[in-house]
C-alpha cells in the first residue's frame, strides 16, 4: 500500500483500480501545462523567461520578473509576436538581452528583432523571406562591434539539409540587414559566446553522423579589426585520442573561459582553459552530469556569482543517480558547497550577484523558477522564493499525489541495472482491494537521449488518482548517468530500450506490484518508436499509445538490415494488441504519414486501433484543447479495451476501428 494512504486506509472506499474518482482532470492537467524556455537576467537585476500558454494556442511570451515580490510578472511580447525558434526544429535560445534590450525570434516569419524592455513595438533586424527559410538561436550582444552574434539556419537551398553557420547582425541600424556569415564549414554550431575583454568568441561544433553530446569540439576565434572571425584555436575535442563532448563554453568579465566536457571519465565535469600553457584544467571531479544533451539550443548549467562575476564562485548543479544538486564551485581552491534548496531536478540556472535563479522541481513542486540568495560567504542558501510556477493552484491536490520511488531492476544482461521512477496508485478517498493488483502504464521518454525526472507531474498524477500505476523509464540509452550508460544506446536502439521497458515491467509483477494482465505502455516521439517496437516484438503489454537527427538514428541503429528489423511497421503481422495514435499534422520530425501508414496496417491486420490527427500541431502538443483530449481518449481507450473498468470522468470516446460497431 502506498505509504501515504496508511492513515486514511480504514476509511477509504474499496473500487476497482482505474475507476477512482479524482479533481486531477485532464483540463487541469492541460492547465499545468505551461513550459520555461530560456532564463536571462536584464540590466536591473530582475529575470526575464519564454512561457510557453497552452491556453494560447501554445504561444510563447517573454516575461519580466514583477518589481516587488509577490508582485506580478509583466508580458515584454507585444500582442502579435510570440518568442520561439525553429533551428533544429526543437529550437530553444530564442531571445538574448542586454541592459533593457532584447532581440528575439519570431515564431511565425523567424525573423530576429529589437525590442526595448516596456516599448510594445519591436524593430526587425534581419530580412524576410517567405517560408521562414533563414532561422536564429543562441544569439549573444557583441560588446565590440555593436551587433548580435548567432547561430543561423539557412533552409534557402535545401529544406532538408539546411547549412548551419555562426553569423552577425548588425543592431545600429534601422533597415534589416543580411546577415554575415562569420563562421562556417561545419555541420552544426552552438555556444557561440564573446569575450567582453578581448575581442574574441568561443563556440561549439560538430559533425554528422555525431550528435553534440558524442562528439564535438570547442574553439576560440579571434576578431579582426573588422569584425571577422581568424586565428582559431581548437580548445577541447580536438586530440584524436580522446573522445569527448565539451559544451556550455562561458567567458567572465575577466576574460576567463570555462566550459564543460566529459573527457577521459565519462562524465561532465566543469574545465578551465589555460590561455598561457593552452591547456585545460579540470576545477572539481565527480562522477556526475555537470551538463545534459543539447536538444534545444539555450542550456544554462552553471554561472559566475558576483557583481560583474569577479568572484572565484561557480554556481552550478549535477546530475547523480536520479537526484540534481546545486552548489557553489570555488573554482581557485576547487572546493564545493552543496546548497539545501527544495528542487530535487535541477534544469537551468542564471547568475547575479550574491543570488541565481533556478528553474527545477521535486516531487511535490511543478516545474518553477525560484529565486536563491547567497550568504556573504557563497556557501549557504539564505532564502529561496519561487517567482514562476507551471501550476499555481496545485497543492490543492496534494492529497491525491502519488511520489515517485527511485528504483533499480535488472536488465537482460547479467549483473547490469536500469532505472525508474515507480508511482503506486493514490487517492486518500478510494483504495483498491486486497485480491486486486493495478493496471500498469509504462510511459518511454523521448530523445532516446533524454531522462525521466521523478518530478511533480499532474500528467502523472491523472493515472495513480484514478488507481493506475504509472513507470517512468531511464533504460540504456538515458542521459543522467554518464557517456556509459548513455553509449548502451548504440547502434542498438530498437533493442536495448525495449528490453530494459519490458524487463521494469516484468519486475514489477514480480515483486507483486501490478497486474501482468494489465501493462501498457505510452511514448511520443523518439518513446513513440520504442513504444511501437515493444509492441510488435515482445508480449508483454496489452495495449499502446504513441504520439535535426537525421544521423542520429545511423548511430543508434546501425545498418539497413538493423533498420528494417527494428522497424515495426515491417512486422505489422507481429502486432496483437489495441494501438491508439495521436498525430499532429504539422510535425516535421515525425512524418503525419507515418501514423496513417501505421494505422492502416494494423486496422487492415483487424486489431483495434485508433488514430486523432490534429490540425496545427506540431511536434509535441502545445494546445491546451489538444492535451486534454489526448489525456482523455487515452484513458478510455485502455479502460476500455485493457482495464475492463469503467472511468468515473464523463469522456465520450472516440470510435474504435476493429472493435466498435459501425454506425448504421
Amino acid at each position: 500500500m502506498h505509504s501515504q494512504a496508511s492513515a486514511a486506509a480504514e476509511k477509504a472506499v474499496v473500487a476497482p483500480y482505474g475507476s477512482w474518482e479524482s479533481p486531477i482532470s485532464a483540463a487541469a492537467v492541460s492547465a499545468a501545462g505551461r513550459t520555461v524556455e530560456g532564463l536571462a537576467v536584464a540590466g536591473d537585476g530582475r529575470l526575464l523567461w519564454v512561457e510557453t500558454r497552452p491556453e494560447e494556442g501554445g504561444r510563447a511570451v517573454l516575461v519580466k520578473e514583477a518589481a516587488e515580490p509577490g508582485g506580478d510578472a509583466v508580458d515584454v511580447t507585444p500582442e502579435g509576436f510570440a518568442v520561439r525558434s525553429l533551428a533544429q526544429e526543437y529550437g530553444g535560445g530564442a531571445f538574448a538581452v542586454q541592459g533593457d534590450v532584447v532581440v528575439f525570434s519570431n515564431y511565425s516569419d523567424q525573423r530576429l528583432y529589437k525590442q526595448t524592455i516596456g516599448d510594445n513595438s519591436a524593430q526587425p533586424l534581419t530580412p524576410d523571406y517567405t517560408g521562414s527559410v533563414l532561422r536564429y538561436a543562441d544569439g549573444v550582444f557583441d560588446p565590440h562591434f555593436c551587433r548580435y552574434v548567432t547561430i543561423m539556419e539557412d533552409h534557402r537551398k535545401d529544406s532538408s539539409n539546411p547549412v548551419t553557420t555562426i553569423a552577425a547582425v548588425t543592431i545600429s541600424d534601422r533597415d534589416a540587414n543580411e546577415p554575415t556569415v562569420l563562421v562556417s564549414g561545419n555541420d552544426f554550431y552552438a555556444f557561440p559566446r564573446i569575450d567582453p575583454i578581448k575581442r574574441r568568441m568561443a563556440w561549439i561544433e560538430w559533425s554528422n553522423p555525431n550528435m553534440s553530446w558524442d562528439k564535438a569540439q570547442l574553439w576560440v576565434g579571434y576578431f579582426s579589426e573588422k569584425g571577422e572571425v581568424h586565428n582559431k584555436i581548437c580548445i577541447a575535442g580536438g586530440d584524436p585520442t580522446l573522445v569527448e563532448s565539451p559544451t556550455e563554453p562561458k567567458w567572465t568579465s575577466k576574460g576567463e573561459l570555462f566550459f564543460i566536457t566529459d573527457r577521459e571519465s565519462g562524465f561532465w565535469n566543469i574545465y578551465k582553459w589555460d590561455e598561457e600553457s593552452n591547456l585545460i584544467v579540470q576545477l572539481y571531479s565527480l562522477d556526475a552530469e555537470f551538463s545534459k544533451p543539447m536538444w534545444i539550443f539555450g542550456v544554462s548549467s552553471y554561472g559566475f556569482l558576483g557583481k560583474d562575476d569577479t568572484s572565484n564562485k561557480i554556481v552550478c548543479c549535477y546530475r547523480q543517480n536520479g537526484r540534481s544538486c546545486a552548489g557553489v564551485l570555488d573554482h581557485d581552491s576547487g572546493s564545493f558547497s552543496e546548497l539545501d534548496i527544495p528542487f530535487s531536478s535541477v534544469t537551468n540556472i542564471v547568475s547575479g550577484d550574491g543570488f541565481f535563479y533556478v528553474e527545477g522541481a521535486s516531487a511535490t513542486l511543478p516545474v518553477s523558477i525560484a529565486k536563491v540568495t547567497l550568504d556573504e560567504k557563497r556557501k549557504t542558501a539564505t532564502n529561496f522564493s519561487i517567482v514562476w510556477s507551471s501550476s499555481e493552484d496545485v497543492m490543492q491536490y496534494a492529497s491525491y499525489f502519488s511520489l515517485p520511488e527511485f528504483m533499480e531492476f535488472p536488465t537482460v544482461v547479467p549483473g547490469q541495472k536500469a532505472y525508474a521512477y515507480f508511482y503506486a496508485p493514490h487517492n486518500h478517498i478510494f483504495q483498491g482491494s486486497s485480491d486486486e493488483k493495478p493496471p500498469l502504464l509504462v510511459r518511454t521518454h523521448g530523445g532516446p537521449t533524454d531522462e525521466a525526472r521523478g518530478v511533480l507531474d499532474l500528467g502523472v498524477q491523472y493515472w495513480t488518482s484514478r488507481g493506475w500505476a504509472f513507470v517512468d523509464v531511464n533504460y540504456g540509452g538515458s542521459t543522467g548517468y554518464g557517456r556509459k550508460f548513455r553509449e548502451r544506446l548504440l547502434g542498438q536502439w530498437g533493442v536495448v530500450d525495449v528490453n530494459d521497458c519490458c524487463s521494469c515491467a516484468t519486475f514489477l509483477v514480480e515483486t507483486g506490484r501490478v497486474d501482468a494482465q494489465r501493462l501498457c505502455v505510452t511514448g511520443e516521439s523518439a518513446g513513440g518508436f520504442t513504444t511501437l517496437a515493444c509492441l510488435a516484438f515482445r508480449l508483454i503489454f496489452k495495449a499502446g499509445m504513441h504520439k535535426f537527427e537525421a544521423y542520429y538514428i545511423d548511430n543508434l541503429v546501425g545498418n539497413r538490415k538493423a533498420y528494417f528489423e527494428r522497424s515495426p511497421i515491417n512486422f505489422v503481422d507481429r502486432f496483437s494488441c489495441p494501438i491508439i495514435l495521436f498525430q499532429g499534422l504539422e510535425d516535421t520530425v515525425v512524418s503525419p504519414v507515418q501514423a496513417t501508414t501505421i494505422y492502416k496496417a494494423i486496422k487492415d491486420k483487424g486489431l483495434p486501433v485508433a488514430l486523432v490527427e490534429y490540425e496545427g500541431e506540431q511536434h509535441g502538443f502545445r494546445k491546451a484543447e489538444n492535451i486534454k483530449f489526448t489525456l482523455e481518449q487515452q484513458m478510455v481507450f485502455f479502460a476500455r479495451l485493457v482495464g475492463h473498468f469503467k472511468v468515473a470522468d464523463g469522456i465520450t470516446p472516440i470510435k474504435i476501428d476493429n472493435f466498435d460497431e459501425p454506425s448504421l
